[in-house]
């Protein structure tokens, strides 16, 4: 299994080409924010991209389609791109929404293992992931192809960051918590200062030192 969603990914970089500067310059200009979709598997992963991106700075939010059409439409906006994500290209909940982005004249960019699909013609760029064996036995099951589509965005997503200006600090502001958080604090946001910081001589008694007010 694992080797099958390996060689999925391997696959994608060859496909990666003009395609892919069109949609990274689509993002890149963006003055809105990226609004990713996609339904099921492909939407699980949509979400994990819209996250990576706001994690490194740029405004996403995830669209369902399904909840689109009944008000949640209202998410997007001008000067907005929209990434829509479906291994078939023919998911049918994303097919709606297409003639609304185009009213809207919000771009789309197509993540896709159909570059024939109606989801691909309908889109402004196309990432085409190619037709990829699914590792499960059956060939059914989303695996082989949502490992490509997952690389697919990490890869924009990244490639994004490389072409913009932000750095340790910016990161550190958007990841307070956690690990990650703790792995990018700068000394003064943890060291006390001034009152906050109590002094004894080195030669005073515990029982002095203990009573020194620290303010807060």
């Amino acid at each position: 299994m694992l080797e099958a969603e390996a060689r999925a990914i391997l696959g994608v970089t060859e496909r990666l080409g003009d395609a892919f500067l069109h949609a990274l310059h689509l993002v890149r200009e963006c003055t809105g924010q990226v609004v990713v979709t996609g339904m099921g598997k492909a939407g699980h992963i949509g979400q994990k991209l819209s996250s990576t991106l706001a994690s490194t700075g740029v405004r996403s939010v995830f669209l369902h389609p399904a909840e689109a059409v009944h008000g949640d439409l209202g998410r997007v906006g001008p000067g907005d791109v929209i990434l829509a994500l479906s291994n078939s290209g023919s998911t049918e909940e994303l097919l709606r929404l297409l003639p609304l982005f185009k009213r809207m004249g919000t771009p789309v960019v197509a993540l896709t293992g159909d570059a024939d699909s109606a989801l691909a013609k309908g889109a402004d760029a196309v990432l085409d992931i190619g037709r990829i064996e699914e590792a499960c036995p059956m060939g059914l099951v989303p695996t082989a192809s949502t490992a490509a589509l997952h690389a697919v965005g990490d890869a924009l997503a990244m490639t994004l960051l490389r072409s913009r200006p932000f750095g340790r600090d910016d990161y550190a502001l958007l990841h307070p918590g956690g690990k990650l958080g703790r792995s990018v604090l700068r000394v003064f946001e943890l060291m006390r200062t001034g009152r906050a910081n109590p002094l004894v001589l080195d030669t005073a008694r515990l029982s002095e030192a203990v009573v020194v007010p620290c303010a807060r």
